[in-house]
């Protein structure tokens, strides 16, 4: 529960009103994160919110990726090359890297939810996953806010089929248009392991997507998030059945949730 001092070191504008911000410890430094592991980042004299790890990089130099949505998130976007920033954690369950060795793996993203997938998702281009292949889907509102869409290139030299679609496009856009789990449908793809993250609503329909493709629900992952407020499961806010998904979470197997998901108010 100790909150670490990371001074800023980095500020990247990734998209409207989003940023990834790289820091580092001023003394100590928090445990290394795995992929899909979240930090509780406070911002000084406002509150503390939880934000996936998305970036490991230059020895040690933790990467997050924070859109503005309300007064916490909009401080942290605000901060600024050597600002410093509150960390503690790194809290919660991990996307199974063990799960994907010798299997055919789908990665599906919706807007933010890239970022808690991107450290799996270099993991696996980097062949130090040893899957044998990946797709990966992402979607995004519009074509402005594809996170990370300088590294799509440098994934699809890497070996993964990358497919980004967009909700509304404009006059330059010639991709798909419509969610990550319609292209999903249209596609004819063999996976036995899925990572899924985004908005619920989006998880959702994509768990079931996969699940009707013929996968096991004991095979799909899904990222799923609550109010977490306290990162030990003791506060109850992030609460979802019998889970807290602070402490249970947030990855989980779709077998876990998915009658929990369907009952409104959990």
């Amino acid at each position: 529960m100790q909150i670490v001092p990371y001074r800023v070191v980095s500020r990247v504008v990734v998209g409207p009103a989003t940023v990834t911000l790289g820091l580092v410890p001023v003394a100590q430094a928090c445990v290394t994160a795995a992929p899909g592991q979240f930090m509780m980042v406070w911002c000084f004299g406002i509150g503390e919110i939880p934000i996936s790890v998305s970036g490991i990089v230059n020895g040690g130099v933790i990467e997050i990726t924070v859109r503005a949505v309300g007064a916490t998130s909009a401080a942290i976007v605000d901060a600024g090359v050597a600002d410093v920033l509150g960390m503690r954690g790194p809290y919660g369950t991990a996307w199974p890297m063990g799960a994907v060795v010798g299997r055919d793996v789908i990665v599906m993203a919706g807007g933010l939810g890239l970022a808690p997938l991107r450290l799996a998702i270099e993991s696996m281009v980097s062949g130090r996953a040893g899957q044998r292949s990946l797709t990966l889907l992402i979607g995004a509102r519009e074509p402005a806010q594809v996170l990370y869409a300088e590294q799509l290139p440098a994934w699809r030299s890497a070996g993964a089929d990358v497919r980004v679609t967009v909700d509304v496009g404009d006059s330059a856009w010639h991709g798909p248009v419509g969610t990550a789990t319609a292209v999903f449908e249209r596609m004819s793809v063999r996976a036995d392991v899925a990572f899924v993250c985004g908005p619920e609503m989006m998880m959702v329909s994509a768990a079931q997507a996969l699940v009707r493709a013929g996968m096991s629900p004991a095979q799909v992952f899904v990222s799923m998030e609550r109010n977490m407020h306290c990162g030990i499961g003791h506060c109850g806010r992030c609460q979802l059945g019998p889970l807290m998904l602070c402490r249970d979470g947030a990855v989980v197997p779709w077998e876990m949730v998915s009658e929990l998901v369907q009952v409104s108010g959990r």
